[in-house]
């Protein structure tokens, strides 16, 4: 274990919303905070605790299901989304309360998905320290906020906005689960998003999967109104600072990755010479849109690793494989992170999800940006007009939002072997040695987890209580 772990260990509780995209930043927080000396209980659904007890084994890290999901029907059994929510809300918050109460070693901390609206209640009713865990930008949260106070304060932010965000572009909220009809401005499920504000406000620490040098202004920006602190970027140690032990992959995949596949093929082709495109595991492309992604990669020249999940496999055109099998692989899913970090890749076609986004950066591989919905949006904002490592690929100005063949082609040859791509190349090339560098031995992320580690001392929270 690495130097910074404590004499006796502590105790904290991590709890995991739904989701892959949710999941996997907490797991790498949890593996990081266990390679300290810290024992960590990640207590989340049945299904989800089934699945990485499989695939990860630390001896400071226990899997605890506080919701029978299986047997329930999940995200897709009665009531839909809201159904699952509501149910989860129940049954999670009496489990994971009792076995905070029971366990024979005393929880210190609950470290909570920020998406979660009950999780600071019960840091209140127990009388135990809490973080807030913002699995999203901070840039995202700084854009979110303005609309928080809004709905539920009625009233306008009090302080000004962070400077960027007045140039962001329209966020867009198409293809989001729903939950019941629309009364408002704003969607139902984004006042659902918007809650999280409530936990921020509640909770000791608002963790954020991101480091100072990337966002260094809206970090300070944000540092006005909570305890902010940037623990990232939380991919495995293996590619970034290999300081702890076993930790190459994420641990948890709702698809099972083609890895072997992807690896011989990637193999064969020349340094940076391949486009890798992936839409996470979340987003779905609708059939227009895949069309034309396809058209764009069936038409140029360029080598290419195309994820499409197996729910979208239908809406490939028909013997697309078949007519480019010289020059493209198509699979339903792999592991991103050996993907980007392999040397053939030379840019990657993303839906600019956080995960993506900061993987990315972290391997320097540039992107081409289709955001879809919400965070996407301002990811690819930041990622073309304030870092300038990518371009974003314009979509059609109509309701369906499609980005034309030709738009995407213009964007990929720009970034391969365009002035505007050595450009590119140099910054994110830059931003992947400051990303190393925060989550190395005293970067600033690193030493932020140190810190966290040393408060969870009595005495620090007693006076955290007191300053709250």
């Amino acid at each position: 274990m690495e130097q910074g772990r404590v004499e006796k260990a502590h105790h904290i509780v991590v709890l995991a919303d739904q989701g892959q995209g949710h999941i996997n930043p907490m797991l790498q927080f949890s593996k990081r905070l266990a390679s300290k000396g810290i024992k960590i209980t990640v207590a989340t659904t049945l299904s989800n605790a089934k699945s990485m007890k499989t695939t990860l084994s630390y001896s400071m890290i226990t899997f605890e299901s506080i919701y029978d999901d299986c047997s329930q029907g999940g995200v897709v059994g009665p009531g839909g989304f809201k159904g699952f929510l509501d149910r989860f809300q129940a049954s999670g918050s009496t489990n994971l309360t009792r076995f905070i109460l029971d366990h024979e070693h005393p929880v210190k901390c609950l470290v909570y998905d920020a998406n979660i609206p009950w999780a600071s209640k019960i840091t209140t009713q127990l009388g135990i320290a809490g973080a807030a865990f913002f699995t999203q930008s901070c840039a995202t949260a700084a854009t979110y906020y303005p609309m928080y106070c809004e709905v539920y304060e009625k009233t306008p932010l009090s302080m000004p906005s962070f400077p960027v965000i007045t140039g962001l572009p329209k966020l867009r909220f198409p293809n989001l689960p729903s939950l019941g009809c629309s009364t408002g401005r704003y969607p139902p499920i984004i006042i659902h998003i918007l809650g999280q504000f409530d936990n921020f406000g509640k909770a000791d620490w608002v963790l954020f999967n991101s480091f100072d040098k990337l966002e260094e202004e809206v970090v300070e920006w944000m540092k006005k109104v909570w305890n902010v602190v940037t623990i990232g970027p939380t991919l495995p140690s293996f590619y970034l600072d290999k300081r702890v032990e076993n930790d190459n992959e994420y641990g948890f995949n709702i698809h099972k990755p083609n890895s072997s596949n992807c690896m011989e093929w990637l193999d064969s082709k020349k340094t940076g010479s391949v486009v890798y495109v992936s839409f996470g595991s979340a987003a779905n492309l609708c059939a227009e849109q895949i069309t034309e992604l396809a058209d764009a990669l069936r038409q140029s020249n360029i080598m290419f690793l195309w994820v499409v999940k197996p729910d979208e496999q239908s809406k490939l055109p028909i013997d697309f494989s078949k007519e480019t099998s010289g020059k493209g692989l198509v699979v339903t899913w792999c592991s991103q992170l050996e993907v980007l970090a392999h040397h053939a890749i030379g840019c990657f076609i993303s839906h600019c999800g956080w995960n993506s986004t900061l993987e990315a950066i972290s391997f320097g591989v540039p992107i081409v940006a289709m955001p879809q919905i919400l965070d996407q949006i301002i990811n690819a904002h930041f990622l073309e007009k304030v870092w300038s490592v990518g371009l974003i690929a314009k979509a059609n100005e109509d309701e369906k939002g499609v980005t034309a063949s030709e738009e995407i082609y213009r964007c990929i040859r720009e970034v391969l072997e365009g002035e505007r791509g050595r450009e590119i190349r140099k910054n994110i090339t830059s931003l992947k040695e400051l990303a190393k560098e925060a989550i190395d031995t005293s970067g600033s992320s690193d030493k932020h987890i140190d810190e966290f580690i040393s408060q969870l001392d009595p005495a620090y929270l007693r006076h955290r209580s007191n300053y709250n």
